[in-house]
Protein backbone atom coordinates (compact mmCIF):
# COMPACT_ATOMS: atom_id res chain seq x y z
CA UNK A 1 0.00 0.00 0.00
CA UNK A 2 1.43 3.48 -0.81
CA UNK A 3 2.54 5.66 1.83
CA UNK A 4 1.02 8.84 2.38
CA UNK A 5 3.97 10.69 1.31
CA UNK A 6 3.92 8.43 -1.97
CA UNK A 7 -0.34 9.36 -2.73
CA UNK A 8 1.09 13.09 -2.39
CA UNK A 9 3.31 12.70 -4.46
CA UNK A 10 1.44 10.65 -7.00
CA UNK A 11 -1.44 13.54 -6.54
CA UNK A 12 0.95 16.45 -7.65
CA UNK A 13 2.32 14.33 -10.22
CA UNK A 14 -0.76 13.84 -11.54
CA UNK A 15 -1.23 17.19 -11.70
CA UNK A 16 1.29 18.33 -14.06
CA UNK A 17 0.86 18.74 -18.29
CA UNK A 18 1.62 15.72 -19.96
CA UNK A 19 4.49 17.77 -21.22
CA UNK A 20 5.82 18.48 -17.84
CA UNK A 21 5.62 14.34 -16.60
CA UNK A 22 7.49 13.60 -19.79
CA UNK A 23 9.91 16.02 -19.25
CA UNK A 24 10.86 14.29 -16.13
CA UNK A 25 11.05 11.25 -16.85
CA UNK A 26 13.79 12.12 -19.45
CA UNK A 27 15.66 13.85 -16.92
CA UNK A 28 15.57 10.86 -14.51
CA UNK A 29 12.71 12.12 -12.13
CA UNK A 30 9.89 10.04 -12.84
CA UNK A 31 7.57 8.85 -10.60
CA UNK A 32 9.52 6.26 -8.87
CA UNK A 33 12.35 8.91 -8.06
CA UNK A 34 10.13 11.47 -6.51
CA UNK A 35 8.89 8.71 -4.22
CA UNK A 36 12.05 7.79 -3.29
CA UNK A 37 13.00 11.73 -2.72
CA UNK A 38 9.53 12.20 -0.75
CA UNK A 39 10.78 9.57 1.35
CA UNK A 40 13.44 11.05 2.78
CA UNK A 41 13.80 13.81 5.23
CA UNK A 42 11.81 17.18 4.16
CA UNK A 43 11.74 15.46 0.78
CA UNK A 44 8.04 16.31 -0.51
CA UNK A 45 9.42 19.87 0.28
CA UNK A 46 12.34 19.20 -2.46
CA UNK A 47 9.51 17.24 -4.41
CA UNK A 48 7.62 20.32 -4.54
CA UNK A 49 10.08 22.52 -5.63
CA UNK A 50 11.08 19.85 -8.30
CA UNK A 51 7.66 19.76 -9.92
CA UNK A 52 7.35 23.50 -9.33
CA UNK A 53 9.60 24.02 -12.47
CA UNK A 54 7.74 21.52 -14.72
CA UNK A 55 3.92 23.29 -14.23
CA UNK A 56 2.37 25.91 -15.90
CA UNK A 57 -0.19 26.47 -13.12
CA UNK A 58 0.38 29.67 -10.69
CA UNK A 59 -0.12 27.84 -7.99
CA UNK A 60 2.35 29.57 -5.28
CA UNK A 61 4.96 27.54 -3.97
CA UNK A 62 4.47 26.82 0.33
CA UNK A 63 7.17 28.16 2.71
CA UNK A 64 10.09 26.12 2.71
CA UNK A 65 9.63 24.23 -0.51
CA UNK A 66 13.18 24.36 -2.16
CA UNK A 67 13.93 26.47 -5.04
CA UNK A 68 15.11 24.48 -7.78
CA UNK A 69 18.22 24.53 -9.30
CA UNK A 70 18.00 27.68 -11.47
CA UNK A 71 17.46 30.23 -8.31
CA UNK A 72 20.28 28.64 -6.66
CA UNK A 73 22.43 28.49 -9.56
CA UNK A 74 21.62 32.49 -9.55
CA UNK A 75 22.53 33.15 -5.62
CA UNK A 76 25.01 30.31 -4.98
CA UNK A 77 28.15 31.56 -6.84
CA UNK A 78 27.50 35.13 -4.88
CA UNK A 79 27.50 33.57 -1.64
CA UNK A 80 30.65 31.49 -2.64
CA UNK A 81 32.32 34.58 -3.15
CA UNK A 82 31.13 36.52 0.14
CA UNK A 83 32.46 33.30 2.19
CA UNK A 84 35.85 33.26 0.26
CA UNK A 85 36.34 36.74 0.58
CA UNK A 86 35.58 37.10 3.78
CA UNK A 87 37.59 33.93 4.90
CA UNK A 88 40.85 35.40 3.44
CA UNK A 89 40.44 39.10 4.80
CA UNK A 90 40.16 37.37 7.93
CA UNK A 91 42.91 35.35 7.45
CA UNK A 92 45.06 37.80 6.21
CA UNK A 93 44.26 40.14 9.32
CA UNK A 94 44.89 37.53 12.29
CA UNK A 95 48.02 36.63 10.31
CA UNK A 96 49.43 40.72 11.24
CA UNK A 97 49.27 39.02 14.85
CA UNK A 98 52.28 36.93 14.05
CA UNK A 99 54.17 38.48 11.25
CA UNK A 100 53.35 41.89 11.25
CA UNK A 101 52.66 43.98 7.65
CA UNK A 102 54.12 41.06 6.19
CA UNK A 103 50.62 39.70 6.40
CA UNK A 104 49.85 41.41 3.22
CA UNK A 105 51.48 38.47 0.92
CA UNK A 106 49.09 36.27 3.29
CA UNK A 107 46.41 38.21 1.64
CA UNK A 108 47.70 37.89 -1.64
CA UNK A 109 47.85 34.03 -1.52
CA UNK A 110 44.23 33.74 -0.31
CA UNK A 111 43.70 36.33 -3.43
CA UNK A 112 43.95 33.17 -5.41
CA UNK A 113 40.68 31.85 -4.75
CA UNK A 114 38.77 35.02 -4.46
CA UNK A 115 39.44 35.27 -8.05
CA UNK A 116 38.21 31.87 -8.52
CA UNK A 117 35.20 32.57 -6.82
CA UNK A 118 35.28 35.97 -9.02
CA UNK A 119 35.03 34.58 -12.34
CA UNK A 120 33.01 31.71 -11.25
CA UNK A 121 30.21 34.26 -10.36
CA UNK A 122 27.34 35.01 -13.53
CA UNK A 123 27.68 38.16 -15.33
CA UNK A 124 23.70 38.69 -15.00
CA UNK A 125 22.39 42.14 -14.13
CA UNK A 126 25.04 44.04 -12.43
CA UNK A 127 27.42 41.21 -12.17
CA UNK A 128 30.67 43.56 -13.56
CA UNK A 129 30.23 45.58 -11.50
CA UNK A 130 29.85 43.95 -8.59
CA UNK A 131 32.79 41.76 -9.40
CA UNK A 132 35.16 45.11 -9.63
CA UNK A 133 33.67 45.97 -6.37
CA UNK A 134 34.69 43.08 -4.55
CA UNK A 135 37.58 43.10 -6.36
CA UNK A 136 38.73 46.41 -5.22
CA UNK A 137 37.35 45.84 -1.54
CA UNK A 138 39.70 42.97 -0.98
CA UNK A 139 42.80 44.92 -2.20
CA UNK A 140 41.70 47.05 0.08
CA UNK A 141 41.51 45.43 3.49
CA UNK A 142 44.35 43.26 2.68
CA UNK A 143 46.28 46.38 1.78
CA UNK A 144 45.77 48.92 4.66
CA UNK A 145 44.65 45.90 7.00
CA UNK A 146 47.40 44.66 6.75
CA UNK A 147 49.57 47.69 7.65
CA UNK A 148 46.96 49.00 10.57
CA UNK A 149 45.87 45.85 12.46
CA UNK A 150 48.29 46.68 15.01
CA UNK A 151 47.30 49.81 15.60
CA UNK A 152 43.56 48.99 15.19
CA UNK A 153 44.69 46.23 18.09
CA UNK A 154 46.38 48.83 20.13
CA UNK A 155 43.83 51.31 20.17
CA UNK A 156 41.33 48.57 21.97
CA UNK A 157 44.03 46.49 24.10
CA UNK A 158 46.70 48.49 24.24
CA UNK A 159 48.21 49.70 27.37
CA UNK A 160 49.54 52.58 27.83
CA UNK A 161 53.16 52.68 30.00
CA UNK A 162 56.46 53.86 31.27
CA UNK A 163 59.34 52.44 28.92
CA UNK A 164 63.02 53.25 28.64
CA UNK A 165 64.68 54.53 25.67
CA UNK A 166 67.22 51.59 25.07
CA UNK A 167 70.48 51.50 22.96
CA UNK A 168 69.40 50.93 18.88
CA UNK A 169 69.03 48.66 16.65
CA UNK A 170 71.30 49.00 13.66
CA UNK A 171 71.09 47.35 10.13
CA UNK A 172 72.25 47.52 6.50
CA UNK A 173 69.69 48.36 3.55
CA UNK A 174 70.81 48.98 -0.07
CA UNK A 175 74.62 50.26 1.88
CA UNK A 176 73.18 52.96 3.96
CA UNK A 177 73.10 52.69 7.63
CA UNK A 178 69.16 52.27 9.23
CA UNK A 179 68.45 53.08 12.84
CA UNK A 180 65.62 50.68 14.71
CA UNK A 181 64.69 52.53 17.90
CA UNK A 182 64.31 50.05 20.79
CA UNK A 183 62.72 50.51 24.46
CA UNK A 184 62.61 48.65 27.57
CA UNK A 185 59.46 47.45 28.87
CA UNK A 186 58.78 47.17 32.72
CA UNK A 187 59.38 43.36 32.32
CA UNK A 188 62.75 44.02 31.26
CA UNK A 189 62.41 42.71 27.21
CA UNK A 190 63.48 45.05 24.89
CA UNK A 191 60.99 45.87 21.84
CA UNK A 192 61.91 47.96 18.72
CA UNK A 193 58.72 50.11 18.59
CA UNK A 194 56.27 50.30 15.78
CA UNK A 195 57.58 54.40 14.39
CA UNK A 196 60.90 54.74 14.37
CA UNK A 197 62.01 58.03 16.72
CA UNK A 198 64.83 60.08 14.68
CA UNK A 199 65.76 61.57 18.02
CA UNK A 200 66.10 58.08 19.52
CA UNK A 201 69.82 58.09 19.61
CA UNK A 202 70.13 60.72 21.89
CA UNK A 203 67.69 59.86 24.07
CA UNK A 204 69.17 56.34 25.47
CA UNK A 205 68.22 56.05 29.15
CA UNK A 206 65.56 58.94 29.77
CA UNK A 207 61.90 57.60 29.85
CA UNK A 208 59.16 58.08 28.07
CA UNK A 209 55.30 57.23 27.54
CA UNK A 210 54.49 54.16 25.15
CA UNK A 211 51.53 52.48 24.07
CA UNK A 212 52.31 48.14 24.81
CA UNK A 213 50.44 45.16 23.18
CA UNK A 214 49.78 43.19 27.15
CA UNK A 215 50.66 39.82 25.02
CA UNK A 216 53.63 41.13 23.64
CA UNK A 217 52.73 40.94 20.00
CA UNK A 218 52.59 43.87 18.18
CA UNK A 219 55.24 46.33 19.18
CA UNK A 220 55.03 49.45 21.33
CA UNK A 221 53.92 53.21 19.53
CA UNK A 222 55.10 55.96 21.42
CA UNK A 223 53.16 58.51 22.57
CA UNK A 224 49.59 57.88 24.10
CA UNK A 225 46.59 55.81 22.55
CA UNK A 226 45.64 59.46 20.70
CA UNK A 227 49.20 58.99 19.21
CA UNK A 228 48.44 55.41 17.69
CA UNK A 229 46.54 56.66 14.81
CA UNK A 230 44.70 54.14 11.90
CA UNK A 231 41.57 55.97 12.89
CA UNK A 232 41.21 57.07 8.82
CA UNK A 233 42.29 53.90 7.50
CA UNK A 234 39.84 52.47 9.91
CA UNK A 235 36.99 54.16 8.32
CA UNK A 236 37.94 53.08 5.20
CA UNK A 237 38.16 49.74 5.62
CA UNK A 238 34.93 49.82 7.16
CA UNK A 239 33.59 51.30 3.87
CA UNK A 240 35.61 48.43 1.91
CA UNK A 241 33.95 45.80 4.77
CA UNK A 242 29.98 46.90 3.45
CA UNK A 243 31.46 47.01 0.03
CA UNK A 244 32.40 43.43 0.33
CA UNK A 245 29.39 42.21 1.98
CA UNK A 246 26.96 44.41 -0.02
CA UNK A 247 27.90 43.44 -3.87
CA UNK A 248 27.74 40.03 -3.82
CA UNK A 249 23.91 40.20 -1.90
CA UNK A 250 22.72 42.58 -4.40
CA UNK A 251 24.12 41.08 -7.15
CA UNK A 252 22.76 37.55 -6.35
CA UNK A 253 19.42 39.69 -4.99
CA UNK A 254 19.22 40.96 -8.59
CA UNK A 255 20.20 38.04 -10.72
CA UNK A 256 17.30 35.90 -8.72
CA UNK A 257 14.42 38.61 -9.96
CA UNK A 258 15.76 38.27 -13.44
CA UNK A 259 15.87 34.82 -13.30
CA UNK A 260 12.47 34.51 -11.95
CA UNK A 261 10.82 37.13 -14.31
CA UNK A 262 12.13 35.43 -17.11
CA UNK A 263 10.82 31.63 -15.85
CA UNK A 264 7.79 33.92 -15.34
CA UNK A 265 7.48 35.14 -18.87
CA UNK A 266 8.41 31.58 -20.29
CA UNK A 267 5.21 29.87 -18.52
CA UNK A 268 3.39 32.82 -19.74
CA UNK A 269 4.31 31.65 -23.38
CA UNK A 270 3.91 28.20 -22.70
CA UNK A 271 0.62 28.86 -21.49
CA UNK A 272 -0.46 31.08 -24.37
CA UNK A 273 1.07 28.27 -26.47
Amino acid sequence: MASKDEGSVDELFAQLPKEGQLALEQVGMGLLELRRIAAGEGGIRQVRGILSEFTTNSHPRRLGDDEGPTERSEVWPWMRLLLVAVAGVVICLLSTYLINSTALFVGWACAVPVAWALFKTRLSRGGLAARCLVGAAYIVLIWMGSYSADEWYLQVRGQETTVTYAKPHYSESHGARVTYCRVKLPDGSFREVFRNDKWCTDLVGSKTTAVVDPAGHYRPVLGHKSDVGGTVDGYVCLGAAAVLVLAPLTAAALGRANEARSDRGGRLNGTAA
